[in-house]
């Protein structure tokens, strides 16, 4: 009798132990907004990514993945937004992208591929004859345009078009691609499934980076030396010198620390840095990544994209045509 209870108060104590490291590592410093704005998004639809093209200008695409493709735009800074439909695509849009040439793209589902010459008045509909889940593009110095997706996580697609939107070279990779940064048409980033990737020759020949264990759902450079990238298991990892080596910043499989689903993230300079994700979640750096800190809450819907508006204040978008401009103190 006495032993089992010595075995009792043994378990009693460690159990006590572990309750104790999980409530105080889980504990958060919490952030309040000084303003958060509901934006009219004209829309209940998904918005997965945000692109400003000047002081003035911008854009934000989404819809539903197998009916429906839908692009906002503003020609005030972010402040207000006008909704189109685009049944020509329909299917939802992911990727967007500014080209060389001053013309903007678009890239979604099943290939479906927008681009405009005249600012967003008038988008021509393409459809790439692969027929890939695309997610997003960017261009090179050679004006080809790399469209990246995949699906199933152990799938990925590269594919690359020219000015007319003609495909002129098609690769797959045993991994999906999520997100693509070209920094300087010569040199950039992919993140994907368990892998980043570097180029430095614009795209035609890719090095896996040494990142691994999460699915790295969006990468961010303030340069060709300085990024950072997040992960849907809640991971952000970070290199100060262009990709030679990669450090885990927030290890997104440590049970003792608050679980985030992310899905995208920006730094406003070396040590100022916003992530966001499943739940309305928004989490915050001031040194450059090392600590974490989340902000008050204002939506439960998930924040897909996140963006620097001309003001300097934020704009994230998500599910249920969530779009909110945010001021920090």
């Amino acid at each position: 009798m006495l032993r089992n209870s010595s075995h009792q108060l043994i378990y009693l104590s460690a159990a006590l132990v572990i309750f104790t490291i999980l409530a105080v590592s889980c504990k958060k410093d919490k952030l309040h907004w000084q303003n958060v704005e509901q934006l009219e998004s004209h829309t209940t639809d998904r918005l997965c990514n945000i692109l400003f093209t000047d002081n003035n200008n911008g854009f934000i695409v989404g819809g539903d993945r197998f009916y429906k493709a839908s692009i906002l735009s503003t020609t005030d800074g972010g402040n207000t937004w006008q909704y189109k439909d685009m049944p020509e695509a329909g299917k939802c849009l992911y990727g967007l992208a500014k080209s060389p040439w001053g013309s903007i793209y678009i890239c979604g589902f099943e290939s479906k591929l927008l681009h405009s010459t005249d600012g967003g008045n008038n988008w021509i509909f393409n459809q790439l004859p692969n027929w890939q889940p695309s997610k997003d593009m960017a261009f090179n110095s050679d004006n080809i345009g790399i469209v990246i997706g995949g699906a199933s996580f152990n799938y990925g697609s590269l594919t690359y078009i020219d000015s007319a939107c003609n495909i002129t070279r098609f690769d797959t990779l045993a991994f999906e691609l999520n997100d693509i940064e070209m920094l300087d048409g010569k040199t950039g980033f992919i993140s994907g499934f368990g892998a980043i990737m570097k180029t430095t020759d614009g795209g035609y020949t890719w090095d896996i980076q040494d990142a691994i264990n999460d699915d790295f759902m969006a990468i961010t450079a303030l340069n060709e030396n300085e990024l950072w990238a997040c992960g849907i298991n809640g991971s952000i990892m970070h290199t100060s010198n262009g990709g030679l080596h990669w450090e885990k910043q927030r290890n997104g499989n440590d049970i003792t620390i608050s679980r985030y689903r992310l899905l995208d993230i920006l730094f406003k300079d070396a040590m100022h840095g916003y992530a966001v994700g499943e739940n309305g979640i928004v989490i915050y750096t001031d040194d450059g990544g090392n600590h974490w800190m989340e902000y008050d809450k204002f939506t439960g819907q998930a924040l897909r994209t996140i963006a620097l508006m001309p003001s300097g204040d934020l704009l994230v978008a998500g599910d249920g045509g969530a779009l909110y401009k945010l001021q920090t103190k």
